[in-house]
C-alpha cells in the first residue's frame, strides 16, 4: 500500500514547523509519486524559504500524500494524510506549534484540518475553496490568503468569499491580491515565497 511521507528539513533546534500541504486534482486515486509536479511546486518552494525560516528555529516538513486526488468523502482524500502528518510533527518535534503552508488543494486540505490543537494558522496560496468548506476549524486561528487576478484553475473571487466567512470565527485573516498572475506560481516567485515566509513566521511570532 502506497504510504504518505515526510521530507523534513530540520532546524537544530526546532521550536516551530511550517507543514507545507502540496496541491492535487479534484478525482484521482493515482499514488504520488516522484512525477507529481504538484509535490515538486511545494517541495521547491519548501527549499527556498527553509534558509529563511531556519534561523529562527523552524523547521519545514512536505507532506506526500497518498492519493493525487481530493477525491469523495468515502475514498482516500488529503485529510487524513495530513493529520497523519500533524500527529508525526507531535511525535519527533514534541508539542510545537504548527502552520499549515497549503497550495490549491493543500490548501483546501488545511483549512479542514486547522483545528488540531497543534495549528496555530493557515497559509493559503491560490487556494481552492469551495462554499461547502466548513469555517469552523479555524475558530481562534489565523488566516492569510494569496491569490492571483489571472487564475484561471482556482477561484479568486470563492477565495475572497472564503476568507470573509471566517472572519467570524478566526483570529486574523488576511488577502492579498497577488496581481495578474496564475496558479501554479511560476511567475513571481520571490514574490509567492516571501509572502509564505513572512506570513507563516508571523503566525508563529503570535504564539
Amino acid at each position: 500500500m502506497h504510504l504518505p511521507s515526510l521530507t523534513t528539513y530540520a532546524a537544530p533546534e526546532t521550536r516551530a514547523v511550517i507543514l507545507l500541504l502540496h496541491g492535487g486534482k479534484q478525482h484521482s486515486l493515482t499514488p504520488v509519486d516522484w512525477r507529481s509536479t504538484s509535490w515538486h511546486r511545494s517541495h521547491a518552494m519548501q527549499k527556498a524559504i527553509t534558509p529563511r525560516v531556519r534561523e529562527a528555529g523552524i523547521t519545514t516538513s512536505l507532506l506526500r500524500y497518498r492519493h493525487r486526488g481530493w477525491n469523495d468523502v468515502d475514498s482516500p482524500s488529503p485529510i487524513p494524510d495530513a493529520r497523519w502528518a500533524l500527529d508525526e510533527i507531535r511525535r519527533i518535534c514534541g508539542d510545537v506549534p504548527v502552520v499549515l503552508l497549503g497550495h490549491s488543494m493543500g490548501a483546501r486540505t488545511a483549512i479542514h484540518v486547522a483545528d488540531d490543537p497543534s495549528v496555530v494558522g493557515v497559509v493559503a496560496l491560490a487556494p481552492w475553496f469551495a462554499k461547502e468548506d466548513p469555517t469552523a476549524p479555524l475558530a481562534g486561528r489565523h488566516l492569510a490568503a494569496a491569490h492571483g487576478a489571472r487564475d484561471r484553475i482556482t477561484s479568486p473571487r470563492a477565495t475572497a468569499h472564503y476568507v470573509r466567512r471566517a472572519a467570524d470565527v478566526a483570529a486574523t485573516t488576511e488577502l492579498r491580491d497577488m496581481g495578474p498572475v496564475g496558479h501554479y506560481l511560476l511567475r513571481h516567485v520571490q514574490a509567492w515565497n516571501d509572502f509564505a515566509a513572512a506570513r507563516s513566521m508571523a503566525m508563529l511570532e503570535k504564539v
